[in-house]
């Protein structure tokens, strides 16, 4: 059974100008073409677009995911290069895991401080407020931010004065 680039799209949650994009990049060498010239893509084919859009929504360029397929396509005696690839890569979308927890956090302790503000009418609800009345989550949240702010200070306190 053969698909279309549409249909390839659409079961891969991408458009079909992306597909065209990854052909004229010389990601998708692998691709048949019909009588008429047309990209004709067999069920086979899936897994290899599935690793490169994996690939790139991992924020990989396409220099790298075309340098992987390269690797893969030479066989075993790449597997080292191709590790390689993925293991930096992983740390890459590991940072980018722990930025993003990081401002998730940031939101939650603002959602809960700003719904508690509005059932109290003002921001200073939070003065002083006993600890045992913050969720223990948002408690974990908003000690970390002071001790972010403490850490700014003390450096700014310690750095060479110009």
């Amino acid at each position: 059974m053969f698909f279309t680039v549409s249909e390839v799209a659409k079961r891969l949650d991408m458009s079909p100008h992306t597909l065209r994009f990854y052909a004229k990049v010389g990601l998708l060498d692998f691709v048949e073409r019909d009588q008429n010239g047309n990209r004709i893509f067999k069920e086979s084919d899936f897994q290899k677009l599935f690793m490169i859009a994996s690939l790139k929504r991992a924020g990989m360029t396409i220099k790298q995911i075309h340098d992987f397929i390269k690797f893969a396509e030479t066989g075993d005696s790449t597997i080292p290069q191709r590790l390689n690839i993925i293991l930096k890569q992983r740390e890459i979308v590991e940072n980018k895991i722990t930025e993003l927890q990081d401002a998730l956090d940031i939101l939650k302790y603002k959602t809960w401080l700003y719904e508690t503000s509005l059932k109290a009418g003002t921001t200073s609800i939070h003065d002083n407020m006993p600890l045992n009345d913050i969720p223990p989550n948002v408690l974990r949240i908003k000690e970390r931010i002071r001790r972010l702010s403490d850490d700014m200070e003390h450096f700014y306190q310690n750095a060479p004065k110009k």
